[in-house]
């Protein structure tokens, strides 16, 4: 069996998103479009400057305009008497009238205009937003968050003046409403109540907000509570068009449910919806709990005593004639199976330039269909890939040979080298580096044989989140600018190692970039 290598990267905000689209997963290029936004702004600035002439000039004419015709209107026939006065009369109905109508009938705003429609076919679309607010949703999630929390910037390890509006939570709570997400909408649509009741103005009426949050909650089997939202609807707006019909209709299903029920029994309760309230619907991934929690630090389980038994060394590949003089710093990241971090993998320059050869070719990324081995996109890996080849940079090729050097596995069969940046959502959830029985053919076109190992090349620190978790055996690994992680996927029989299977959490603050190359 030929040698194969894989290294997955992982980097910003990973979190699952459930739409095909080829959206802004890259942070490295949404940074393009911060500049955009500067640029535009300075055009409407510009805009705003030439309307403000405009409409000065326009003001001087009427003041000027406005002082002669109070004179010449109180005796029209005197104020003609003078000559020249009728001549300047004629002057100005033919002439001056003419060009102030010129001048009302100029259009500043044509710059503007040709700079945004220019811009405009790399604007994110309807579905990038949409993406986006189900991105937040996630991380939500994953880091037990709430709504407020959001809100308000209140993440772990970073408190911000970047809020969200009412109208920002309804619009994701209309997201999710929207996709049949009532667990989201409720969490969402609660927040922007709660923001609402504190006297902050909004476009979106409480009253709509009510409308949507109460058939939500019912959505959620709570009946009572959207029976309580309901009135507090009617009360707000008695003529609303569902709201009554609602009501009767909550009210029925509840007396099938409960022998007596009190008015009071309904109203008497002003909790918040919070996380927790409600049970989170259940998704396709089985370990899913265990992925997120690992994610957040909890159920690690590295104890002191295995701890103890892990060590750091010098690596020189066996004696590999290049790092004999510049051995690698070699530290035990887990035991069983072996995980170990080498430290200086690459160097900030080697880094830099590494993104910048890859900014301008990112694109979607793909995975190999188990079944025909044809490369696909998946929404379980939402990220912007590019891939390089040795021939593209003395760098590119100098990275290769180092991850030869150090794991000791064939360059002859590489893969390119892939760089991957992650956006908003971007993630890649537990998943094997290696075919299954079931999958034979996974790599058949490649013709090198099954992934032997797996080689993470970090390219940034993460402020907060971004792990790599092994939920089978509760490992979680930090990622370290500059840094590699290795671990092999299949036993020296050649058997796939089922414990590897891994996860990239969602990068709650910060951006994470990779390199990788596949032997």
């Amino acid at each position: 069996m030929r040698k194969l290598l894989s290294v997955v990267v992982w980097t910003l905000l990973c979190c699952s998103l459930s739409i095909q689209e080829d959206i802004f997963t890259s942070i490295g290029q949404m940074t393009d479009l911060i500049h955009t936004e500067k640029e535009l702004v300075q055009s409407l600035k510009e805009y705003i400057l030439a309307e403000e002439s405009k409409l000065a000039a326009v003001k001087s004419w009427a003041n000027k305009l406005d002082s002669l015709t109070q004179v010449s209107s109180s005796d029209p026939e005197g104020f003609l008497a003078h000559p020249v006065n009728a001549y300047k009369l004629m002057k100005r109905l033919h002439t001056e009238w003419s060009q102030l109508e010129s001048l009302v009938l100029q259009d500043p705003s044509e710059g503007f205009i040709s700079n945004i429609s220019t811009h405009r076919p790399f604007f994110p679309d309807q579905e990038d937003e949409k993406g986006a607010a189900k991105a937040l949703m996630r991380l939500q999630d994953t880091y037990q968050l709430d709504s407020e929390s959001f809100s308000r910037g209140k993440l772990p390890g970073l408190h911000s003046n970047v809020l969200l509006t009412v109208d920002d939570c309804f619009d994701m709570g209309k997201t999710a409403y929207n996709d049949g997400d009532y667990y989201h909408s409720v969490l969402w649509m609660q927040q922007a109540l709660r923001q609402l009741d504190m006297g902050e103005d909004s476009v979106a009426s409480k009253a709509t907000v009510l409308d949507y949050l109460s058939y939500s909650v019912y959505q959620m089997g709570d009946l009572p509570r959207a029976i309580e939202l309901t009135l507090r609807l009617v009360a707000l707006d008695s003529g609303h068009q569902r709201a009554g019909a609602n009501l009767r209709y909550f009210e029925q299903l509840l007396s099938k449910q409960l022998t007596e029920v009190k008015q009071s029994e309904l109203t008497s309760f002003e909790e918040p919806i919070q996380i927790g309230t409600y049970a989170r619907p259940k998704d396709h991934l089985p370990e899913r709990e265990v992925y997120e929690a690992l994610c957040r630090g909890e159920g690690v389980q590295m104890t002191e005593k295995r701890r103890s038994g892990l060590f750091c060394r010098y690596h020189d590949g066996n004696r590999n004639p290049r790092l004999l003089l510049r051995p690698m710093m070699e530290e035990d990241e887990w035991d069983s199976p072996r995980i170990v971090r080498y430290l200086n993998a690459l160097s900030h320059d080697e880094i830099e330039t590494i993104k910048q050869l890859a900014k301008p070719n990112l694109a979607r990324a793909t995975v190999r269909d188990p079944k025909t081995g044809v490369l696909t996109t998946a929404n379980y890996r939402v990220s912007k890939s590019a891939w390089l080849e040795g021939e593209d940079d003395p760098v590119v090729a100098r990275v290769n040979q180092r991850i030869e050097d150090i794991t000791g596995l064939t360059v002859r069969t590489a893969e390119l080298l892939q760089v991957a940046n992650y956006g908003v959502g971007g993630q890649y959830e537990p998943h094997f580096d290696f075919s299954r029985k079931d999958e034979p053919d996974a790599f058949k076109r490649l013709g090198t044989g099954n992934r032997v190992a797996t080689f993470l090349n970090y390219m940034s620190d993460v402020e907060a989140g971004g792990a790599t978790v092994f939920p089978d055996f509760g490992a979680a690994i930090r990622p370290k600018k500059g840094t590699a992680v290795f671990w092999y996927n299949l036993f020296s029989s050649g058997e796939g190692d089922y414990r590897t299977r891994h996860a990239a959490c969602p990068v709650l603050v910060g951006n994470k970039w990779g390199a990788s190359c596949c032997h």
